[in-house]
């Protein structure tokens, strides 16, 4: 397949995608039989795919602050989400039933790739909705909210664009200086499902901090992705990292934040966009957390972000043209999880983002000190650590392999989506990488 027909193929999915969300299975399936055989979309089919872009735009609020006002004999009270109730056709379930195993015949027989590709590629089936494990839209929409705490929407914009976010205050704070973590959110998730799957609004009540969750809208990319694959949106001055940075500032300035503690982590293509943030404002965030993502500048288009993704080793790995690109450095000291087992995002990405941030101690590697360890969870999954020391016996780096698992954010809760409860905990993980390093000590 050419770089032009699989452009077009992607252009195809995604309407395919909104398609199904608005429950019009038999026009998705039937866009995609056109697309594959390479025939041309009809006027009124795309039509319709533009008004049900439309509507799948609208509703995407995340407006309102939970709080809890009177005191009861429970801590921790569920609050309703602003986000409006979901369809339920709007469900990973459904989509993937709707259009993923009609399409796999299909796939084999008019791709000329044979059958040695018993699915649809890498990155088709996330676009699609079918990698999305544990969801549970309507719990998503809880956020735990401790007396004392809030946890409040609104919507920054700058001169490149706006983005909504949310915004966890800890019940601990009080004016006083504090950590901010910045977590980007993967395909198809919004803030609430984010927080409520890493659970890290838990963990900033242990140790306080203010948590920063931008929200993605479907009007910048139709599966809410971070555009991470795109050149425009992987430079300062420009495109989403400088909305992320200007919303990062906004905070900073608003909530007295510590300059020296702000960090920045991700799932997917979350983690991507945070491995882009770590190299364009490493001025900004003082550590990066890096999960099931990929690394800077390692694709410039859709194409090329889908062979990036099956590790440019699938069908598609002759339209990465970044594969012999030099590696950007970064110095800013990063965490890393990946499942070995994930067929979303190839393990090899962790590798990549690994050496990225290792770049930067090229001149002095003899210096690295490398440390390994490997454990198994309780009824869960085991891992190994790689630690990288440098010559002050600071760890710059730390990346995560674990075993048996894919696509999800390690020791989440079910009732987020890309989650897997069976550990190790990357959120727990990620705060203490953090909070040890400070752009004070680098």
């Amino acid at each position: 397949m050419n770089h032009s027909m699989n452009e077009k193929l992607m252009a195809r999915l995604q309407q395919a995608t909104l398609l199904t969300r608005g429950g019009h299975l038999h026009q998705a399936t039937t866009l995609i039989q056109q697309a594959l055989r390479g025939e041309q979309q009809p006027n009124n089919q795309r039509a319709q795919s533009k008004e049900d872009e439309f509507a799948a735009a609208q509703g995407e609020t995340f407006e309102g602050c939970f709080q809890t006002i009177e005191e009861t004999a429970v801590s921790k009270t569920y609050h309703q989400g602003a986000a409006q109730p979901p369809n339920k056709k709007d469900s990973a379930s459904f989509t993937a039933a709707g259009v993923r195993e009609s399409l796999r015949t299909q796939w084999l027989s008019l791709s000329g790739i044979g059958s040695k590709t018993p699915s649809l590629p890498t990155g088709m089936e996330e676009l699609l909705g079918g990698q999305l494990t544990g969801l549970r839209q309507n719990a998503a929409s809880l956020a735990i909210v401790p007396e004392g705490a809030t946890f409040c929407g609104a919507t920054f914009t700058n001169h490149v664009g706006s983005r909504d976010y949310k915004l966890y205050v800890p019940s601990a704070y009080h004016g006083q200086s504090l950590p901010l973590i910045v977590m980007l959110h993967g395909c198809t998730q919004n803030p609430d499902d984010f927080a409520v799957g890493t659970g890290m609004n838990s963990l900033a009540e242990e140790q306080p901090c203010l948590v920063l969750y931008p929200a993605q809208h479907s009007g910048a990319n139709h599966s809410r992705c971070w555009n991470w694959f795109k050149a425009s949106d992987q430079h300062r001055e420009g495109g989403e990292p400088e909305i992320i940075a200007g919303m990062t500032r906004q905070i900073i300035q608003d909530y007295g934040i510590d300059e020296n503690r702000v960090y920045v982590a991700g799932l997917s293509a979350g983690g991507a966009m945070a491995t882009t943030m770590a190299n364009t404002y490493p001025e900004l965030y003082a550590a990066v957390g890096v999960h099931s993502g990929l690394a800077h500048g390692i694709a410039q288009d859709l194409p090329s972000a889908l062979a990036a993704m099956q590790g440019s080793t699938g069908p598609l790995a002759g339209l990465n043209q970044q594969k012999n690109k030099p590696i950007t450095a970064s110095n800013v000291p990063a965490i890393i999880f990946h499942g070995d087992q994930d067929t979303t995002v190839h393990p090899r990405n962790a590798a990549q983002v690994a050496a990225q941030h290792l770049a930067a101690k090229q001149g002095t590697n003899k210096r690295l000190k490398t440390q390994q360890h490997s454990a198994t969870m309780p009824h869960g999954h085991a891992y190994t650590c790689q630690l990288y020391r440098d010559s002050s016996d600071q760890v710059i780096l730390e990346q995560w392999t674990i075993h048996g698992a894919g696509h999800a954010w390690a020791g989440g809760d079910a009732l987020g989506s890309y989650t897997d409860p069976q550990g190790p905990n990357a959120s727990r993980e990620m705060l203490r990488f953090f909070l040890s390093h400070s752009k004070s000590t680098h």
